[in-house]
């Protein structure tokens, strides 16, 4: 960071108690290594049909470890879709894939009852799997994003006044193209406000664009050749050792201060809520897990500020005409707030 210099942080006795931070180190001495070898598997595993989404894919990462979901806003043929597909192959979870169109139904997503033999059956929808890839979700309309809402955020839906759980893990991974209005309806802001993470791929590099080329040549359907690298219960206990790393108060109060700024930005008409203040700490525990640490930095509160708070934000409307946007007004707040002092060993 600009002028702070950033060291391993170790949170203070303070923190927790001697029992809990005892099972910490304990989890994460045995956990946190493997986790980052796990993520450089998922990267080989995805590589083998997907170029330059390396950034996009730590965000998909940082989002299934912190048990959140992750919207994919790019324009159309950067490779979205295949990304999500890819990640989901390569770890063996269940799948199922919605395409967002306007005539689209919440029953569409959640299911509904039929009358087989005289009595009514749940029929259950695509939500009931692990990872739900839906395509193009602002094309359907806000009446059927809306029913999306209780399952990412409780994992679980009520269909006719019965609620039912999801499975575990759950992760919605949603695509958009940001340039395309016809057709299509924004997410409101109940709905952004429930994505962990914001990602895009953009375009390859001429390297990279041939390399494409080169693997469509080679195979039909690039997807085929991923093997699945990890397991559900694998895939669980990882997420569970997440909430274990280590927090110090001033990393926190970092945070809190990154977030609060956001609130009384004279460029901004609406700031970030108390559920990014979570975010942004949750997915900096899932950096943290990435990077092989046991505890967080303002580096990684810094990296993913602008991911995890920029999908959340409203710039005001005569600022945006002016050329103000979320990503460059969450750039100066990170500016101008100082990094926290930290302990070293």
């Amino acid at each position: 960071m600009a002028g702070v210099p950033t060291h391993d942080v170790r949170s203070p006795d303070t923190a927790r108690s001697p029992a809990d931070q005892g099972d910490s180190a304990a989890a994460l001495a045995a956990g946190s290594r493997p986790h980052r070898r796990v993520f450089d598997d998922l990267r080989a595993a995805v590589g083998t049909a997907v170029v330059g989404a390396d950034s996009a894919l730590r965000l998909i990462a940082i989002a299934l470890l912190a048990e959140g979901h992750a919207l994919l806003e790019d324009v159309t043929g950067t490779g979205k879709t295949l990304l999500a597909r890819a990640v989901a192959r390569a770890l063996n979870l269940e799948t199922a894939r919605v395409q967002g169109t306007p005539d689209l139904l919440p029953g569409d997503i959640t299911g509904s009852s039929l009358l087989e033999g005289g009595a009514p059956r749940f029929a259950p929808g695509p939500v009931f799997t692990n990872i739900l890839l839906v395509d193009e979700i602002n094309r359907a309309t806000p009446r059927t994003q809306a029913a999306l809402l209780e399952a990412m955020q409780e994992r679980q839906v009520t269909v006719e006044g019965v609620t039912r759980a999801l499975p575990e893990p759950f992760v919605v991974l949603a695509t958009q193209n940001p340039v395309e209005f016809e057709g299509t309806f924004n997410l409101p802001q109940a709905q952004l406000d429930r994505f962990l993470v914001r990602a895009a791929i953009g375009y390859p590099d001429p390297a990279g664009e041939a390399r494409i080329a080169r693997r469509y040549h080679d195979a039909p359907e690039p997807l085929d050749g991923i093997e699945p690298i990890v397991d559900r219960a694998a895939l669980r206990a990882m997420a569970d050792g997440t909430r274990a790393v280590l927090v110090a108060p001033e990393v926190e109060a970092y945070v809190v201060d990154i977030v609060r700024a956001t609130r009384i930005h004279p460029e901004l008409q609406l700031g970030a809520s108390p559920r990014a203040s979570v975010a942004l700490y949750r997915a900096a525990q899932a950096a943290a897990v990435l990077a092989g640490r046991e505890f967080v930095t303002p580096d990684d509160i810094k990296g993913l500020a602008i991911p995890v708070l920029a999908h959340r934000l409203v710039v005001d409307l005569d600022r945006g005409l002016r050329g103000s946007t979320a990503d460059g007004i969450l750039a100066a707040i990170l500016d101008s707030i100082p990094a926290p002092p930290v302990l070293t060993d």
